[in-house]
């Protein structure tokens, strides 16, 4: 047997394909190219198959997005604005808030200058007249011997000149017979004075002053022990 009838008698047996099996059984009718109607489908929907910029909701989703933005964009430049002019307000404000205040402090130096430079001169004006006491009495004493009246011209001075000072505001600290006062005394030595002096102030050694309740100069005192 040859192979040609080998071939044959394979197509007509039972080893062939089976209806229905792998093969499209057409029925005795023509066979339609199936790839072909597929194919033909699949590009019927392609081209019905909307793009995103050519049809009407991709227009209209476009046109929304641009109207927001550009209400955004009108904001912006809104606020911008606004926080520019604000920006501007303040500045000047604080501009002529430093002028203010530097004409302020100018003119607090000046008038503390100035009180200074008076009050100097009144307490020179009160101590002039001293000043030409003290002068005619060393007139007096070149020119004459009487001791008692040198000693009571000298007491008239001294005391016109503690007047003065009480007239400027000055009084002088009290310190003998009383307790150390560390605020206004300044202990520069101590004695052996008994139980009864004990911590009190038996001696002053330089006189303390007070310019109303501010000490101009502490007391120097012996303390008893």
């Amino acid at each position: 047997m040859n192979k040609q009838e080998i071939y044959n008698e394979a197509i007509d047996g039972d080893d062939g394909f089976a209806p229905g099996e792998g093969y499209p059984s057409c029925e005795g009718q023509p066979c339609v190219n199936v790839t072909a109607d597929d194919d033909l489908r699949t590009d019927t929907m392609t081209d019905a198959t909307p793009t995103g910029g050519d049809g009407p909701a991709g227009g209209a989703v476009a046109g929304t997005a641009g109207d927001e933005s550009g209400v955004e964009a009108g904001g912006c430049e809104q606020s911008a604005a606004e926080l520019e002019r604000q920006v501007a307000e303040w500045q000047d404000k604080f501009l002529r808030l430093q002028a203010e205040f530097d004409n302020y402090r100018k003119r607090t130096l000046r008038e503390k200058m100035e009180l200074v430079e008076r009050g100097g001169c009144d307490v020179l004006k009160t101590m002039l007249p001293v000043a030409d006491d003290m002068d005619r009495a060393v007139e007096a004493m070149a020119g004459s011997d009487d001791i008692e009246a040198l000693r009571a011209g000298v007491t008239l001075i001294a005391q016109k000149f503690h007047d003065a000072l009480r007239s400027c505001g000055v009084s002088e600290i009290e310190a003998r017979g009383l307790e150390l006062d560390t605020d206004r005394h300044e202990a520069v030595a101590r004695f052996q004075a008994g139980e009864e002096q004990r911590g009190r102030i038996v001696d002053v050694v330089q006189k303390g002053y007070l310019l109303r309740d501010k000490v101009l100069r502490f007391a120097k005192v012996v303390v008893g022990e």
